[in-house]
């Protein structure tokens, strides 16, 4: 019996399967989430990761958006875009307006000691579909933003069970884990957090105690398309 890597669970059984992979479907946190053994290996997903690592307009509009609705005060903020990396010139849209912005990418970007920090804001642009175990990714999130202090997630939502099949976003082997509402309110029920479901697959968790974003939520959207 597989468990779930969000809620370890083990009531879970296959949902799609074809001749590449096998998927499983969580009836508890409804997360939806390739066999391990069908993993690409290591190198092969570097590969394919630097391949897709030219998101940077679409990504800079979201980190720039994403401040915009963070900043409250005339204090710097300390951000940390986790899981892609923006180059010089777009981060500088960022930074030019006093704020830091720490990053970390597996392939472009390694962990270092100065992201073992605790950020204002982290900005996850389609990277929850690459996490292999999300509640390990997870856990590191929660410890690394602020009291107060606000996640931001953009990846395309499975809405349509039924439609599974045809939906073009399974096809690429990198994608092994597909959340649903669910998976999120699991989540932030489970830690406490603050829950908000906005336009265009952007879903934002704030860590108890206070608020930094007071505006409109769906101006972070999804140029993406």
């Amino acid at each position: 019996m597989r468990r779930c890597p969000l809620c370890f669970s083990d009531n879970n059984q296959i949902f799609f399967e074809n001749k590449k992979r096998c998927l499983y479907r969580c009836h508890q946190c409804e997360l939806v989430f390739a066999d391990a053994n069908s993993h690409l290996p290591h190198t092969a997903e570097l590969q394919k990761y630097r391949l897709a690592n030219n998101k940077q307009k679409s990504l800079s509009q979201f980190l720039f958006d994403l401040v915009l609705q963070c900043e409250t005060t005339d204090h710097s903020l300390l951000g940390l875009n986790f899981g892609r990396t923006l180059n010089p010139k777009n981060l500088r849209r960022v930074t030019e307006r006093g704020h830091q912005i720490n990053q970390y990418d597996p392939s472009l970007a390694p962990w270092t000691k100065q992201l073992n920090l605790q950020y204002d804001f982290i900005c996850c642009y389609r990277v929850f579909e690459h996490f292999k175990f999300p509640r390990k990714e997870w856990t590191l999130l929660c410890e690394r933003v602020k009291p107060g202090g606000w996640i931001a997630i953009n990846t395309p939502l499975l809405t349509d069970l039924a439609g599974f099949d045809k939906w073009h976003y399974k096809n690429n082997l990198t994608h092994v884990s597909f959340y649903q509402q669910q998976s999120f309110k699991y989540l932030a029920e489970n830690d406490g957090f603050k829950l908000l479901f906005a336009a265009n697959d952007l879903i934002l968790v704030q860590k108890p105690s206070g608020s930094g974003i007071t505006r409109d939520q769906t101006s972070i959207v999804d140029r993406d398309n």
